[in-house]
């Protein structure tokens, strides 16, 4: 095909090719990236080798005493039990991996759970009863999307509601009382939590002081959802008072800077309804930033779920991840922090592709 009909397809085919670049850059960026995070927290979680050193001196204590535990094996005299058991203990050492150097037992780490293979839990286990890492990581990840996705939706929308009525109100008393509640936010959702659990499950016992259900659970579909709403308001309510304010301050301030560009003032001459001038002058440009903004505010889901969701005790990534630096369980914290990792990158990849896509002056591949 050749001449001006040629045009419109060369262009739609250079257009791929840039976004086939685009989108390949950034997945090899962050996949560098989560490989060189999951490695330095292999590198932490085993302290250099230490805990790998550790686990040495338990394998040999645990075959010592199942050895000598097993009746099968009282007729031995003691050399023979004594090399018995080091043979058994070898055998694991061996099956383990851990008699070759830790550079290398960390590259085989690394790249098992880039892989997500991650293996046994040395000493956890999941509520069902599986030792699989994978498995763990999945009966409590469920726990994690619901309550923080819940909160950050809930903040997102009604912060962006707020703001856009206060830029309507400048100077008004809820405007002046916003902007003073704004430095509650420096706290974290958290140390509010400590607070409601006083008042509303102590003080005032209206509702539960931490959990996901009652125990036990209940058996009707609707009994259940109830009891889950009761145990998630509280942990809610900690999440949205701790950026409640501080969002609808910056997303106010963010409106009122873009109401006062000259094509909105030239729609307001024109005499156009205010909602119009809102939706299509205000947040139609706006888009790119919100959705940045909320991605954002998911990026920060995953960094605020430990110390929460142990205040809470809500069953989450979290409060596994606590339980797993407790009991010093290496595959554990590796597989939560590869989980953590994969679903930050994830969303900076969405974001990348919806900024672009969403906003004109965005040009992808070019500049990069």
């Amino acid at each position: 095909m050749t001449g001006p009909a040629a045009a419109p397809a060369r262009g739609l085919l250079r257009d791929i090719r840039q976004l086939v670049l685009f989108t390949s850059k950034r997945l090899i960026a962050l996949f560098l990236t989560v490989l060189v995070g999951v490695y330095l927290t292999i590198l932490i979680a085993n302290m250099g080798g230490q805990v790998d050193e550790l686990r040495l001196v338990q394998i040999q204590s645990t075959v010592a005493e199942q050895v000598r535990a097993d009746p099968a094996f009282f007729d031995m005299s003691l050399q023979e039990r004594n090399e018995l058991i080091e043979r058994q203990a070898q055998f694991e050492v061996e099956r383990l991996r851990l008699d070759q150097p830790f550079i290398v037992r960390s590259v085989d780490y690394l790249q098992q759970a880039i892989r997500l293979d991650l293996g046994r839990a040395e000493h956890m286990h999941s509520d069902r009863g599986a030792r699989e890492v994978y498995w763990i990581i999945v009966e409590r990840l469920p726990a994690t999307l619901l309550l923080f996705g819940t909160a950050n939706l809930l903040v997102f929308f009604t912060s962006v509601f707020i703001a856009l009525g206060l830029s309507r109100r400048y100077g008004s008393a809820l405007d002046r009382s916003v902007i003073a509640l704004a430095p509650t936010s420096a706290a974290p959702g958290w140390f509010y939590g400590i607070f409601l659990i006083l008042i509303f499950a102590f003080l005032i016992p209206v509702l539960p002081a931490g959990g996901m259900v009652d125990v036990p659970p209940p058996e009707g579909t609707l009994e259940y959802a109830a009891s889950l709403l009761r145990h998630m308001l509280l942990p809610l309510a900690a999440m949205f008072i701790s950026t409640i304010f501080i969002s609808i301050y910056s997303w106010r301030t963010f409106f009122l800077i873009h109401s006062s560009e000259d094509y909105v003032e030239m729609a307001r001459a024109k005499g156009l309804p205010s909602r119009l001038i809102e939706q299509r002058y205000i947040l139609r440009p706006t888009l790119s930033p919100i959705i940045t903004s909320f991605a954002l505010m998911l990026i920060g889901l995953w960094s605020g779920a430990i110390i929460l969701e142990q205040v809470f005790n809500w069953p989450g990534l979290g409060t596994l991840l606590f339980q797993a630096i407790g009991h010093r369980d290496t595959p554990v914290i590796i597989g939560t922090v590869v989980i953590f990792a994969y679903l930050l990158a994830i969303t900076v990849f969405l974001l990348d592709i919806l900024y672009a896509m969403l906003d004109p002056r965005v040009r992808v591949g070019a500049g990069r």
